[in-house]
């Protein structure tokens, strides 16, 4: 009797201090809250950059197969450079905890389809004028949205972390060419503070 209580404790014991190891508590933390060892401004960088880059990566594919010949030359550079940029991003969000690829990033539509392609049974002219309008959204798109992923690294790039510092660092100048590749303008204002 004395032996099985003995027994029962000591396992109860050993559970308790194996459970108390820092390390298992903070990976349990980790695994079971969903929190995140980057700050919240850090978090919701990624979170944002994240969407905006798989979204865009997406739309490339399809812009690539289906677009006219400026779309498509946009749509090559934008896709080159998110194929290398997703991985790093992957890499800096799972070693700060950071759920990627982002869940709930909606797939394009038909009707998101619809807007970039003409339909056959329209005129000519309505024919060109939607390409015309397809071509201008399509590269007016990409720039806000590659001028959003460069903003948010800059803001990235003043963290407090030095790792997140060193990555925004490390990808901000891709980013500002291929804003600059694909006919964005660089603000005069942009300079003066360099």
């Amino acid at each position: 009797m004395k032996i099985n209580t003995f027994f029962a404790a000591t396992i109860c014991a050993g559970t308790l201090f194996t459970s108390c190891v820092h390390q298992t508590a903070q990976e349990r933390q980790l695994k079971y809250t969903h929190t995140s060892l980057a700050d919240g401004d850090a978090f919701a960088i990624i979170q944002r950059v994240g969407e905006t880059v798989l979204t865009g990566a997406a739309r490339a594919e399809q812009i690539a197969s289906s677009g006219d010949m400026q779309s498509k030359e946009v749509a090559a550079q934008v896709k080159a450079f998110y194929t290398q940029f997703i991985p790093s991003l992957d890499s800096v969000a799972t070693a700060f905890h950071i759920d990627f690829p982002i869940r709930g990033i909606p797939a394009l539509t038909e009707a998101d389809t619809a807007a970039l392609e003409s339909t056959s049974d329209t005129t000519l002219v309505v024919e060109e004028d939607v390409q015309v309008h397809a071509k201008e959204d399509y590269v007016h798109t990409t720039q806000h949205d590659v001028a959003f992923v460069k903003e948010q690294l800059t803001r990235l790039s003043r963290n407090t972390n030095k790792d997140l510092q060193n990555f925004a660092h490390e990808h901000l100048p891709a980013v500002s060419a291929l804003y600059t590749q694909i006919g964005g303008q660089e603000d005069a204002h942009d300079h003066a503070h360099h």
